[in-house]
């Protein structure tokens, strides 16, 4: 026996009628809002973003390079707020971190390179640096590192030679002709450091200025890598510390 043809075919029971174009926006606005939510928890308690603003970790950081923070077992942020804890891990020698700066935490984060410990001496003099009367042998440095003089010292610090206190960290730029780091202020407490950079995902070769708050320059400096390309350093894109 053949089929009726003419039977109509039943509906599918299941079939969801169609959202409007309200409340898929919704929808979609929503989503969103979740993704962008778990994005800035994550920013704020396991990395951040960073661009170098000046020349004071020459040649190892450049002015315009842009990196990834890692916070994990450093610091862990509150998001939204002002508000950190310090974690377990402690820094190493020769590290780079990044820290709020301690002679004033309102200015924009620091980022310099470990060199004294919790306990040691540290000094500078005769182009060098030394570690309990020990000269530090350093690859990574362009200039000569002096130490600074009276008048050019910030706050209470009184100067070198300086034996580091528990919880704190001597920290100095590569540049050391141009960077101002513990020579002038003292050591870094635990309690500020946030992080150290992991990895540089762009570098830009373009004006100060874009990188020291100016929104318009920044702007700038990201539409004129779109249309002129080799303002982007390829080659660092992708470096791992």
């Amino acid at each position: 026996m053949k089929a009726d043809a003419t039977k109509p075919k039943s509906k599918d029971a299941s079939k969801q009628p169609e959202l409007s174009t309200g409340a898929k926006v919704k929808a979609e606005a929503i989503a969103w809002f979740w993704v962008i939510l778990a994005f800035m928890l994550i920013n704020g308690t396991l990395g951040q973003a960073r661009v170098i603003p000046s020349g004071s970790m020459e040649n190892t950081l450049l002015i315009g390079d842009h990196l990834i923070m890692s916070r994990v077992g450093y610091d862990a942020g509150i998001p939204f707020t002002n508000i950190h804890i310090p974690l377990w891990r402690e820094p190493k020698r020769q590290q780079i971190i990044i820290f709020k700066p301690p002679f004033d935490p309102a200015q924009p984060d620091y980022v310099k390179r470990v060199i004294g410990l919790p306990g040691e001496t540290v000094d500078v003099h005769d182009g060098g640096v030394y570690i309990n009367g020990k000269r530090l042998q350093e690859n990574y440095t362009i200039g000569r590192s002096e130490p600074p003089s009276r008048l050019q010292l910030i706050g209470s610090f009184t100067g070198l030679p300086f034996t580091i206190p528990k919880d704190c960290y001597f920290v100095m730029g590569d540049n050391r002709e141009n960077s101002l780091d513990s020579r002038y202020w003292g050591c870094v407490p635990r309690e500020d450091i946030l992080g150290t950079p992991v990895l540089i995902y762009m570098s830009l070769d373009a004006p100060r200025d874009a990188w020291n708050g100016d929104i318009g320059a920044r702007f700038l400096a990201y539409g004129n890598a779109l249309i002129h390309p080799g303002t982007i350093r390829w080659r660092r894109l992708f470096h791992v510390f």
